[in-house]
Protein backbone atom coordinates (compact mmCIF):
# COMPACT_ATOMS: atom_id res chain seq x y z
CA UNK A 1 0.00 0.00 0.00
CA UNK A 2 0.87 3.63 -1.02
CA UNK A 3 2.43 5.79 1.73
CA UNK A 4 -0.71 8.59 2.09
CA UNK A 5 1.39 11.45 0.29
CA UNK A 6 2.93 9.13 -2.43
CA UNK A 7 -0.75 7.82 -2.76
CA UNK A 8 -2.15 11.48 -2.74
CA UNK A 9 -0.30 12.60 -5.40
CA UNK A 10 -0.88 9.28 -7.58
CA UNK A 11 -4.78 9.80 -6.95
CA UNK A 12 -4.57 13.78 -7.93
CA UNK A 13 -2.67 11.92 -11.36
CA UNK A 14 -5.40 9.88 -11.98
CA UNK A 15 -7.95 12.81 -11.72
CA UNK A 16 -6.03 14.77 -14.40
CA UNK A 17 -6.13 11.67 -16.67
CA UNK A 18 -9.49 10.86 -17.27
CA UNK A 19 -12.48 12.82 -16.58
CA UNK A 20 -14.70 11.19 -14.81
CA UNK A 21 -14.00 8.08 -12.17
CA UNK A 22 -15.73 5.50 -10.02
CA UNK A 23 -15.19 5.30 -6.00
CA UNK A 24 -14.37 1.46 -7.04
CA UNK A 25 -12.14 2.18 -9.97
CA UNK A 26 -10.32 4.12 -8.17
CA UNK A 27 -9.95 1.94 -4.88
CA UNK A 28 -8.93 -0.77 -7.55
CA UNK A 29 -5.84 1.08 -9.14
CA UNK A 30 -4.33 2.17 -6.32
CA UNK A 31 -5.16 -0.95 -3.72
CA UNK A 32 -7.26 0.66 -1.44
CA UNK A 33 -10.82 0.73 0.05
CA UNK A 34 -13.24 2.79 -1.22
CA UNK A 35 -13.70 4.35 1.67
CA UNK A 36 -9.72 5.37 1.87
CA UNK A 37 -10.74 6.80 -1.38
CA UNK A 38 -13.28 9.12 0.18
CA UNK A 39 -10.97 10.06 2.71
CA UNK A 40 -8.28 11.18 0.33
CA UNK A 41 -10.77 13.37 -1.68
CA UNK A 42 -11.37 15.10 1.40
CA UNK A 43 -7.62 15.53 1.97
CA UNK A 44 -7.20 16.65 -2.22
CA UNK A 45 -10.30 19.42 -1.41
CA UNK A 46 -8.37 20.73 1.67
CA UNK A 47 -5.54 21.31 -0.08
CA UNK A 48 -7.33 23.58 -2.91
CA UNK A 49 -8.18 21.17 -5.32
CA UNK A 50 -12.15 20.90 -6.47
CA UNK A 51 -12.85 17.68 -6.99
CA UNK A 52 -16.43 17.19 -7.82
CA UNK A 53 -18.87 13.99 -6.78
CA UNK A 54 -21.45 12.54 -8.26
CA UNK A 55 -23.81 10.09 -6.36
CA UNK A 56 -25.46 7.37 -7.57
CA UNK A 57 -24.24 3.89 -9.05
CA UNK A 58 -23.38 6.00 -12.24
CA UNK A 59 -21.49 8.82 -10.32
CA UNK A 60 -18.21 8.75 -9.07
CA UNK A 61 -15.39 11.81 -8.86
CA UNK A 62 -14.34 14.73 -11.62
CA UNK A 63 -11.65 16.91 -10.84
CA UNK A 64 -13.01 20.52 -11.48
CA UNK A 65 -12.25 24.07 -11.78
CA UNK A 66 -12.01 26.04 -8.76
CA UNK A 67 -11.54 30.00 -7.75
CA UNK A 68 -7.79 29.50 -7.67
CA UNK A 69 -5.53 27.60 -9.12
CA UNK A 70 -4.03 24.35 -7.46
CA UNK A 71 -0.41 22.82 -8.18
CA UNK A 72 -0.47 21.10 -11.38
CA UNK A 73 1.03 17.33 -11.91
CA UNK A 74 2.55 16.99 -15.40
CA UNK A 75 4.37 13.67 -17.04
CA UNK A 76 7.68 13.92 -18.78
CA UNK A 77 5.70 14.36 -22.24
CA UNK A 78 3.44 17.39 -20.79
CA UNK A 79 6.76 19.02 -19.27
CA UNK A 80 8.85 19.33 -21.95
CA UNK A 81 5.78 20.72 -24.10
CA UNK A 82 5.13 23.36 -21.49
CA UNK A 83 8.74 23.92 -21.16
CA UNK A 84 9.29 24.55 -24.66
CA UNK A 85 6.19 26.99 -25.35
CA UNK A 86 7.41 29.02 -22.31
CA UNK A 87 10.31 29.37 -23.96
CA UNK A 88 9.23 30.17 -27.37
CA UNK A 89 6.65 32.69 -25.78
CA UNK A 90 8.93 34.40 -23.97
CA UNK A 91 10.64 35.60 -27.11
CA UNK A 92 7.86 37.20 -28.52
CA UNK A 93 5.94 34.57 -29.99
CA UNK A 94 2.11 35.31 -28.25
CA UNK A 95 3.11 39.28 -27.76
CA UNK A 96 1.84 40.64 -24.22
CA UNK A 97 2.67 37.14 -22.41
CA UNK A 98 6.75 37.31 -22.56
CA UNK A 99 7.77 38.27 -18.98
CA UNK A 100 4.69 36.33 -17.34
CA UNK A 101 6.26 33.16 -19.24
CA UNK A 102 9.53 33.64 -18.38
CA UNK A 103 8.36 33.78 -14.32
CA UNK A 104 6.54 30.49 -15.36
CA UNK A 105 9.60 29.04 -17.25
CA UNK A 106 11.69 29.77 -14.40
CA UNK A 107 9.65 27.76 -11.56
CA UNK A 108 9.00 25.16 -13.95
CA UNK A 109 12.92 24.86 -14.59
CA UNK A 110 13.47 25.02 -10.80
CA UNK A 111 11.85 21.68 -10.37
CA UNK A 112 12.51 19.89 -13.79
CA UNK A 113 14.62 16.42 -13.52
CA UNK A 114 18.11 17.29 -15.60
CA UNK A 115 17.44 14.56 -18.31
CA UNK A 116 13.76 16.69 -18.82
CA UNK A 117 16.12 19.64 -18.67
CA UNK A 118 18.28 18.29 -21.61
CA UNK A 119 15.49 17.59 -23.59
CA UNK A 120 14.03 20.77 -23.46
CA UNK A 121 17.41 22.49 -24.48
CA UNK A 122 17.75 20.08 -27.20
CA UNK A 123 14.52 21.16 -28.32
CA UNK A 124 15.09 24.65 -28.27
CA UNK A 125 18.22 24.64 -29.35
CA UNK A 126 16.91 22.49 -33.11
CA UNK A 127 14.40 25.34 -33.47
CA UNK A 128 14.89 28.65 -35.68
CA UNK A 129 13.27 31.53 -34.18
CA UNK A 130 12.98 34.17 -36.78
CA UNK A 131 12.81 37.72 -35.01
CA UNK A 132 10.40 40.80 -36.43
CA UNK A 133 12.16 43.72 -37.08
CA UNK A 134 13.74 45.63 -34.18
CA UNK A 135 13.57 42.12 -32.21
CA UNK A 136 16.82 40.51 -30.61
CA UNK A 137 17.04 36.55 -29.88
CA UNK A 138 17.72 36.03 -26.19
CA UNK A 139 18.59 32.62 -25.15
CA UNK A 140 15.58 31.18 -23.29
CA UNK A 141 18.06 29.79 -20.79
CA UNK A 142 19.94 33.12 -20.04
CA UNK A 143 16.17 34.70 -19.31
CA UNK A 144 15.52 31.78 -16.53
CA UNK A 145 18.98 32.04 -15.31
CA UNK A 146 18.13 36.00 -14.52
CA UNK A 147 14.83 34.92 -13.71
CA UNK A 148 15.94 32.64 -10.86
CA UNK A 149 18.46 34.89 -9.69
CA UNK A 150 15.70 37.74 -8.95
CA UNK A 151 13.48 35.20 -7.55
CA UNK A 152 16.22 34.06 -5.20
CA UNK A 153 17.79 37.41 -4.47
CA UNK A 154 21.12 36.24 -5.16
CA UNK A 155 23.35 38.45 -6.89
CA UNK A 156 24.18 37.69 -10.72
CA UNK A 157 27.37 37.94 -11.94
CA UNK A 158 28.12 37.93 -16.06
CA UNK A 159 29.95 39.37 -19.10
CA UNK A 160 28.36 42.13 -20.64
CA UNK A 161 28.98 44.06 -24.13
CA UNK A 162 27.80 47.52 -24.26
CA UNK A 163 27.05 49.06 -27.26
CA UNK A 164 30.36 50.92 -27.29
CA UNK A 165 32.04 47.90 -26.95
CA UNK A 166 30.22 46.29 -29.66
CA UNK A 167 31.17 49.11 -32.26
CA UNK A 168 34.67 49.06 -30.77
CA UNK A 169 35.39 45.93 -30.78
CA UNK A 170 36.58 45.87 -26.82
CA UNK A 171 36.09 42.93 -24.71
CA UNK A 172 32.83 42.56 -22.77
CA UNK A 173 33.07 43.98 -19.09
CA UNK A 174 32.52 41.92 -16.01
CA UNK A 175 29.89 42.97 -13.44
CA UNK A 176 27.87 42.10 -10.58
CA UNK A 177 24.06 43.48 -9.57
CA UNK A 178 21.50 42.90 -7.54
CA UNK A 179 18.40 41.82 -10.01
CA UNK A 180 15.49 43.88 -9.66
CA UNK A 181 13.12 42.93 -12.79
CA UNK A 182 13.45 41.79 -16.12
CA UNK A 183 11.49 43.89 -18.95
CA UNK A 184 10.45 42.97 -22.28
CA UNK A 185 10.06 46.13 -24.17
CA UNK A 186 10.27 46.89 -28.20
CA UNK A 187 11.19 43.30 -29.39
CA UNK A 188 13.97 43.50 -26.49
CA UNK A 189 14.56 41.95 -22.66
CA UNK A 190 16.09 44.32 -20.14
CA UNK A 191 17.30 43.80 -16.79
CA UNK A 192 16.86 46.92 -14.19
CA UNK A 193 19.33 45.99 -11.37
CA UNK A 194 21.54 47.65 -8.46
CA UNK A 195 25.21 47.71 -9.98
CA UNK A 196 27.42 46.57 -7.06
CA UNK A 197 30.48 48.19 -8.50
CA UNK A 198 28.87 51.30 -9.19
CA UNK A 199 26.84 51.82 -6.29
CA UNK A 200 23.70 52.84 -8.88
CA UNK A 201 21.15 51.67 -10.72
CA UNK A 202 21.99 50.36 -14.07
CA UNK A 203 19.86 49.25 -17.42
CA UNK A 204 21.29 46.12 -19.28
CA UNK A 205 20.04 44.41 -22.43
CA UNK A 206 19.42 40.60 -21.64
CA UNK A 207 21.05 39.33 -25.13
CA UNK A 208 24.38 41.62 -23.92
CA UNK A 209 24.85 39.53 -21.34
CA UNK A 210 26.60 35.77 -20.98
CA UNK A 211 26.10 34.88 -17.01
CA UNK A 212 28.50 33.00 -15.11
CA UNK A 213 28.34 30.58 -12.47
CA UNK A 214 27.56 30.10 -9.29
CA UNK A 215 25.35 33.22 -8.42
CA UNK A 216 27.02 35.34 -5.91
CA UNK A 217 25.99 35.96 -2.24
CA UNK A 218 21.94 36.28 -1.36
CA UNK A 219 20.91 40.54 -0.47
CA UNK A 220 17.81 41.91 0.71
CA UNK A 221 15.94 43.32 -2.44
CA UNK A 222 15.66 47.13 -2.41
CA UNK A 223 12.04 48.84 -2.98
CA UNK A 224 11.75 50.31 -5.62
CA UNK A 225 7.92 51.48 -7.27
CA UNK A 226 7.29 49.49 -10.62
CA UNK A 227 6.49 52.36 -12.32
CA UNK A 228 9.85 53.95 -11.52
CA UNK A 229 11.56 50.91 -12.98
CA UNK A 230 9.86 51.58 -16.35
CA UNK A 231 10.73 54.78 -16.52
CA UNK A 232 14.95 53.50 -15.95
CA UNK A 233 14.20 51.28 -18.80
CA UNK A 234 12.91 53.72 -20.70
CA UNK A 235 15.09 56.41 -19.98
CA UNK A 236 18.29 54.12 -20.26
CA UNK A 237 17.17 52.13 -23.52
CA UNK A 238 17.27 55.13 -25.78
CA UNK A 239 20.77 56.85 -24.11
CA UNK A 240 22.71 53.38 -23.84
CA UNK A 241 22.26 53.40 -27.69
CA UNK A 242 23.95 56.87 -28.63
CA UNK A 243 27.28 57.58 -30.21
CA UNK A 244 27.08 61.32 -30.42
CA UNK A 245 25.52 63.48 -28.02
CA UNK A 246 24.44 67.04 -27.74
CA UNK A 247 23.06 69.89 -25.75
CA UNK A 248 20.67 71.95 -26.96
CA UNK A 249 19.06 74.59 -25.99
CA UNK A 250 15.59 74.60 -27.18
CA UNK A 251 13.12 77.91 -27.82
CA UNK A 252 10.35 76.52 -25.92
CA UNK A 253 9.08 75.21 -22.14
CA UNK A 254 10.10 72.04 -21.01
CA UNK A 255 6.46 70.99 -20.74
CA UNK A 256 5.69 71.42 -24.23
CA UNK A 257 8.91 69.70 -25.56
CA UNK A 258 8.62 66.74 -23.39
CA UNK A 259 5.28 65.98 -25.15
CA UNK A 260 7.74 65.40 -28.47
CA UNK A 261 10.75 63.78 -26.82
CA UNK A 262 11.18 59.96 -25.81
CA UNK A 263 11.82 59.39 -22.16
CA UNK A 264 15.80 58.32 -22.58
CA UNK A 265 16.17 63.07 -23.57
CA UNK A 266 17.07 64.85 -20.36
CA UNK A 267 15.24 67.98 -20.19
CA UNK A 268 16.09 71.63 -18.43
CA UNK A 269 14.10 74.43 -17.82
CA UNK A 270 15.32 77.32 -18.55
CA UNK A 271 13.11 80.05 -17.89
CA UNK A 272 9.68 80.51 -18.61
CA UNK A 273 10.13 80.60 -22.51
CA UNK A 274 13.46 77.98 -22.99
CA UNK A 275 14.49 74.67 -22.07
CA UNK A 276 17.86 72.62 -22.37
CA UNK A 277 18.09 68.94 -23.99
CA UNK A 278 20.69 66.25 -23.37
CA UNK A 279 19.74 64.30 -26.73
CA UNK A 280 21.89 61.65 -29.10
CA UNK A 281 21.37 59.44 -32.19
CA UNK A 282 23.64 56.58 -33.84
CA UNK A 283 25.38 59.75 -36.40
CA UNK A 284 25.42 63.54 -36.26
CA UNK A 285 23.14 63.56 -39.18
CA UNK A 286 20.20 61.73 -37.51
CA UNK A 287 20.34 63.99 -35.03
CA UNK A 288 20.09 67.07 -37.50
CA UNK A 289 16.88 65.68 -38.56
CA UNK A 290 15.06 64.55 -35.43
CA UNK A 291 16.12 67.87 -34.12
CA UNK A 292 14.18 69.67 -37.09
CA UNK A 293 11.40 68.08 -36.36
CA UNK A 294 10.87 69.84 -33.01
CA UNK A 295 9.30 72.52 -35.32
CA UNK A 296 11.62 75.49 -32.86
CA UNK A 297 14.17 76.79 -33.07
CA UNK A 298 17.66 75.75 -31.23
CA UNK A 299 20.86 76.80 -30.29
CA UNK A 300 23.89 73.95 -30.07
CA UNK A 301 25.65 74.14 -26.53
CA UNK A 302 28.41 71.75 -27.51
CA UNK A 303 29.25 69.22 -30.20
CA UNK A 304 30.85 70.67 -33.13
CA UNK A 305 30.10 67.71 -35.39
CA UNK A 306 26.29 68.45 -35.08
CA UNK A 307 27.34 71.91 -36.41
CA UNK A 308 29.08 71.00 -39.19
CA UNK A 309 26.19 68.71 -40.39
CA UNK A 310 23.47 71.50 -39.34
CA UNK A 311 25.35 73.85 -41.96
CA UNK A 312 25.56 71.38 -44.65
CA UNK A 313 21.57 70.20 -44.41
CA UNK A 314 21.13 74.06 -43.86
CA UNK A 315 22.67 74.47 -47.49
CA UNK A 316 20.96 71.48 -49.18
CA UNK A 317 17.83 72.55 -47.95
CA UNK A 318 18.11 75.93 -49.60
CA UNK A 319 19.64 75.11 -52.58
CA UNK A 320 16.80 72.61 -52.57
CA UNK A 321 14.32 75.72 -52.56
CA UNK A 322 16.06 77.73 -54.99
CA UNK A 323 17.83 79.92 -52.60
CA UNK A 324 21.87 81.35 -53.67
Amino acid sequence: MLETSARLLRLLSLLQMHRDWSGPALAERLGVSTRTIRTDIERLRRLGYPVDATPGVAGGYRLGAGSSLPPLLLDDEEAVAVAVGLATAANGAVTGIEETSVRALAKLEQVLPSRLRHRVRALTAATVHVPHPGQSNVDAGVLTAVAAAIRASERLRFDYETHSDAIEQRPPQRREVEPHRLAHWNGRWYLVAWDVGRSDWRTFRVDRMTPRTPNGARFTPRSVPETEVAERIQRGVGAATWRYRARVRVAAPANAVRMRLPAAVTIESDGPNYCVIQVGSDTPHSLTLYLGLLDVDFEVLDAPELGEHLRATAERFLKAAGEN
